[in-house]
C-alpha cells in the first residue's frame, strides 16, 4: 500500500495563501487609485466632463505623436545596427559594445536626460559645433527633439539586443546551405535575416510604443513647456501645479485607456513586456562579407557607439567639474541620500516578498490543479498579478490616491507608505522573472518528497527553498532597489521639503538652475543605480552557471 502525503492540503494552502494575499495588496493599490478616481469624478462630474477640451485632445495627439516618432527611430536605426553586428560576431570589442548598450537600462531616466542635455543642451559640449553648423545661436533640445534623442538613447541599445536574439534563432543550417549554393549578402537578407527580423518587428515595436507613451521623467525634464506635454506630465502638473482635480481624473482616464490598449496589442503581438534579453556570444559562422560592407557596417556600430555613449561621458564629466566635496557635506544630501536608501530598501524588500509569494502561489496551484476546490481563474490571476501592474503607470495610481487621501487627511503625510508601495509593485515583474524559474525548478526536484515528509510553510521554505532562492531572492532586491532609487514618477506627486530623495532633490536643483549640483547628484545616483544593476546581472549569471 504506497504512503499518502502527510499534509497535503497544509503545503497547499501555505503558498496558496501568501499568494492570496500578495494578489490583494496589488489589487487594493490598484483598486484604491481607481476608486479615487471615481468618487473625485462622482462628486464633480461636470468638471471632469468640461476638462475634455482642445487642450487636452492636443495633449493626446502629442502622447501619441512622440511615441510613434521615437518607435520609428529607434526600430528602425536598430534593425541596421542589428544586422551590422549579427554579420561580425567576431571582433575586438563586440563584447564590450553589448554591454555598453545594456547599461541604458540601468540609468534612471533623470540622470539620461541630464546628460542629453551636458551633450546637445544650450550650454553643452556640442552647442558650439551646432552653432556653427547652424548658422546661429543654439537654441538647445528642448521640446519634441530632445524626448526624441532621449527615447532613442534608451530603446536603440535594448532594439539592437532584442533584433539580434532574433537573428540567432536562425539555424546554422541555412546559413550553411547559404554558403553552398554561393548566395550573396541581400539575397541573404531577403531569405534568411529578413523572415526573423520580421517576425520580432511587431512586438519590439509595440514595446517600444508602450515605454515612449507611458514615458515620464524624460517629458517633464526635456519637454520644455505646455505645447510638449504628454498625459503623465499633465497629470502631474494639474495636481502639484494648477491642483484641478476634475482635469487631472480626465487626464488620468484617458492615459488608463491608451495604456489598456496598447498593452492589449502587445499580448496580441507576443512582445515581451520586462525587456529582458538574455543575449548569446558565441561566434557563428557566417557568408564572407565584401570590404565596403564592413566599412559600412563599422560605420553604424560606431555611430550607435558614439550616440549611446555621447550621453553616459557627458554625465560623468559634467559630475566632475561640480563641486563633489561640497555636495558631499550638504544636510539636504544627506537627507536625500538616507531617504532614497530607507525607501528603496523597503521597496525592494516589499517587492522580493510579493513575487516570491507570487511564485510560490503559482508552483503550487499547478500542482494541485486536479483539486476542485482550486479553480483556474485564481491559478490566471495569480499568474498575470505582476504583469497587470504594467497596465497602469505610477503616475496614474499615484494621482488617484493623491485625490483620494486628500479627503480623509493629509496627502503627505502618508507620503513615504505610498512611495514605497508604489515603487514594490512597479519592480515586481522583473523581480517575478529572476525568481520565478529557479523556485519551479527546485519544486519540480523537491515537491513530492516534501508532501510525502510533511515539510511545509517556514520549515521548507528555511531547508529546502532558501538554498537554491538565496541567489535569484539577491538578484530580485538589488534590481529592484535600483529601479526604486532611479524613480520620479510617485516622488514627484507626493514629494515634499520633508521627504526629498535624490531624484527629487535633483529635479528640485534644475529647477533652482543650480545645474553643476544636479550633474553632481546625477553623477551619484547613476553611479550607485549602475552598481546595483551590475551586482545583479552577476548574481545572475552565477546563478546559471
Amino acid at each position: 500500500m504506497s504512503r499518502q502525503p502527510a499534509h497535503p492540503v497544509a503545503l497547499r494552502d501555505t503558498r496558496i495563501v501568501a499568494g492570496i494575499a500578495a494578489l490583494a495588496f496589488v489589487a487594493v493599490l490598484i483598486g484604491g487609485a481607481f476608486l479615487g478616481l471615481v468618487i473625485e469624478s462622482a462628486g464633480d462630474f461636470s468638471g471632469a466632463a468640461a476638462a475634455f477640451d482642445s487642450y487636452l485632445f492636443r495633449v493626446v495627439r502629442f502622447t501619441l505623436w512622440q511615441a510613434a516618432l521615437s518607435t520609428a527611430l529607434s526600430v528602425v536605426s536598430a534593425l541596421f545596427v542589428a544586422r551590422a553586428l549579427s554579420r561580425h560576431p567576431v571582433f575586438f570589442g563586440r563584447s564590450f559594445i553589448l554591454q555598453l548598450f545594456a547599461i541604458p537600462l540601468a540609468l534612471p531616466a533623470i540622470v539620461a536626460a541630464l546628460g542629453v542635455l551636458a551633450l546637445y543642451g544650450r550650454a553643452g559640449y556640442f552647442a558650439g559645433l551646432l552653432t556653427t553648423v547652424g548658422g546661429e545661436n543654439w537654441p538647445g533640445v528642448y521640446g519634441l527633439s530632445g524626448i526624441l534623442v532621449a527615447h532613442v538613447f534608451f530603446n536603440l541599445p535594448l532594439c539592437v539586443r532584442l533584433f539580434l536574439e532574433a537573428l540567432q534563432t536562425v539555424p546554422a543550417d541555412q546559413w550553411r546551405l547559404a554558403s553552398q549554393l554561393g548566395m550573396s549578402t541581400r539575397p541573404a537578407f531577403r531569405f534568411i535575416e529578413w523572415p526573423a527580423l520580421r517576425q520580432a518587428l511587431p512586438g519590439v515595436a509595440g514595446l517600444v510604443f508602450m515605454l515612449c507613451i507611458t514615458s515620464f521623467t524624460i517629458v517633464l525634464i526635456l519637454g520644455g513647456g505646455p505645447r510638449a506635454t504628454t498625459l503623465e506630465v499633465a497629470i502631474y502638473q494639474a495636481l502639484r501645479f494648477d491642483f484641478d482635480p476634475a482635469r487631472a481624473v480626465a487626464l488620468t482616464l484617458l492615459q488608463i485607456l491608451l495604456t489598456f490598449a496598447v498593452v492589449a496589442l502587445l499580448s496580441r503581438l507576443g512582445a515581451n513586456t520586462a525587456a529582458e534579453s538574455g543575449l548569446s556570444v558565441a561566434p557563428r559562422r557566417y557568408l564572407s562579407i565584401g570590404r565596403s560592407e564592413t566599412i559600412l557596417n563599422a560605420l553604424l556600430v560606431m555611430l550607435a557607439l558614439l550616440f549611446v555613449g555621447g550621453p553616459m561621458m557627458a554625465t560623468i564629466a559634467a559630475g566632475l567639474q561640480s563641486d563633489l566635496a561640497r555636495l558631499a557635506g550638504e544636510r539636504a544630501v544627506h537627507l536625500a541620500v538616507a531617504t532614497s536608501a530607507a525607501l528603496a530598501l523597503l521597496s525592494a524588500l516589499l517587492a522580493t516578498i510579493l513575487s516570491v509569494s507570487l511564485a510560490m502561489a503559482r508552483r503550487g496551484l499547478a500542482t494541485e490543479r486536479g483539486r476542485k476546490n482550486r479553480g483556474p481563474l485564481l491559478e490566471y490571476l495569480i499568474d498575470t498579478g505582476a504583469g497587470f501592474v504594467l497596465v497602469v503607470p505610477p503616475i496614474v495610481i499615484g494621482a488617484g490616491w493623491f485625490l483620494a487621501l486628500r479627503h480623509v487627511g493629509s496627502v503627505f503625510a502618508i507620503a513615504p507608505v505610498m512611495v514605497v508601495a508604489v515603487n514594490a509593485i512597479m519592480a515586481m515583474p522583473f523581480a517575478l522573472r529572476a525568481i520565478r524559474p529557479a523556485y519551479d525548478a527546485a519544486s519540480e526536484r523537491h515537491e513530492r518528497l516534501c508532501a510525502q515528509l510533511g515539510i511545509t510553510g517556514w520549515a521548507r521554505l528555511r531547508l529546502i527553498d532558501w538554498p537554491v532562492l538565496r541567489r535569484p531572492l539577491a538578484t530580485a532586491f538589488a534590481f529592484a532597489m535600483a529601479l526604486s532609487l532611479g524613480d520620479l514618477g510617485v516622488i514627484a506627486l507626493f514629494g515634499s521639503d520633508t521627504l526629498q530623495t535624490l531624484p527629487y532633490l535633483l529635479l528640485a536643483r534644475m529647477g533652482s538652475y543650480r545645474t553643476a549640483d544636479a550633474a553632481g547628484l546625477a553623477l551619484l545616483l547613476g553611479l550607485v543605480c549602475f552598481a546595483l544593476i551590475l551586482l545583479a546581472d552577476r548574481l545572475g549569471k552565477e546563478r546559471s552557471l
